[in-house]
């Protein structure tokens, strides 16, 4: 039993049961085109609002559900075991709209929110503007920018090495005007306002990576039980099986402790030192462990179509978003 079973309830497993049939329904078997085709279609968007898998933190005033975060761990979850790294559920539920939740005008919140749980949100920015350059970090601000906007433009798609459907790309802004009250809060609190949001977004990495992990393990238990090297399966070889129960039990540790960082959030006292370890050591261990994994694959874990080398992609930006794990070292340092 872990921290977080006394948070679930019969509700967060119907939840997660929603989850699984739509990502099995609606994303898994398509998902391997809108990698070549480099976006995810806007029409899954509105099928997610519909299901109500956008937003469901959000207030029901404006559109979501009320629910608690553990409806947004459960869906990161549900997205990872389904390997489905290109609908950026996470990033726009747990990062973008609490910025507009916790600092936007009453009149903002009735404007974007509830599009942006419906599913209808993908045409509005929020940008980290210098709004006093000589006050350095206290000069920022951050700005709400509809991308119809005369002067903004929307540069290529960025090739990547993984999370190959998401249509990542450069944003230009060529004397953008935009009305003063775009201002998300005051002016000058940018910064105070990233500080405030980044635990929860260090987190939802961090979920990322359990779930990525428990995948990897998932696929490579059931190739090492079929595969079969000098008349016998692989796991049968003693070396597979240590190494599998080295690696199972880093997972377990990991699972133990995202858990328990989820029951702290919970109850809003989770620090930023603590989702700074949770974000370092999940996404150094996703990319160890999955090294680890694909090598049982041999050269099919370096084929695309294997779900071992797709995992593997992914996992390298882990370390590098939501802030580095240099800079996780820093900030839980500065705690000692």
């Amino acid at each position: 039993m872990t921290a977080l079973a006394a948070h679930y309830t019969p509700e967060h497993q119907m939840f997660r049961d929603t989850c699984r049939r739509f990502f099995e329904k609606e994303v898994t078997p398509f998902h391997m085109k809108w990698e070549e085709e480099g976006i995810v279609p806007r029409e899954l968007w509105r099928k997610a609002g519909a299901q109500g898998l956008l937003g469901m933190t959000m207030p029901e005033q404006y559109g979501g559900a009320g629910a608690d975060f553990l409806y947004s761990a459960i869906l990161i979850e549900e997205q990872g075991r389904a390997l489905a790294s290109g609908p950026a559920f996470s990033l726009h539920n747990d990062i973008v709209v609490p910025y507009l939740l916790h600092y936007g005008s009453e009149e903002q919140k009735k404007k974007w929110i509830p599009k942006a749980c419906s599913g209808e949100l993908a045409d509005m920015v929020i940008v980290v503007a210098k709004t006093d350059p000589k006050l350095g970090a206290k000069g920022t601000s951050l700005i709400a920018v509809e991308t119809r906007t005369e002067g903004f433009k929307r540069g290529r798609n960025l090739e990547k090495i993984g999370m190959k459907a998401q249509d990542t790309s450069e944003l230009f802004f060529d004397n953008v005007r935009v009305p003063a009250d775009h201002l998300l809060g005051g002016p000058g609190m940018g910064f105070i306002q990233l500080m405030q949001q980044l635990p929860q977004e260090r987190l939802v990495i961090a979920i990322q990576a359990i779930a990525a992990i428990e995948a990897a393990m998932e696929h490579t238990v059931a190739y090492v039980k079929d595969r079969k090297a000098f008349g016998k399966p692989i796991i049968d070889f003693q070396n597979t099986r240590f190494k599998l129960a080295e690696l199972k039990t880093k997972a377990q540790v990991a699972r133990v402790f995202v858990d328990d960082c989820v029951a702290r959030h919970l109850k809003g006292e989770l620090d930023v030192a603590t989702a700074a370890m949770a974000k370092y050591y999940t996404t150094d261990l996703q990319c160890e462990l999955i090294d680890e994994c694909l090598q049982f694959f041999g050269g099919y874990g370096y084929m695309w179509e294997y779900p071992i080398a797709r995992l593997y992609a992914d996992a390298r930006v882990q370390k590098i978003y939501g802030g580095t794990n240099e800079i996780m070292k820093e900030l839980i340092g500065r705690t000692l």
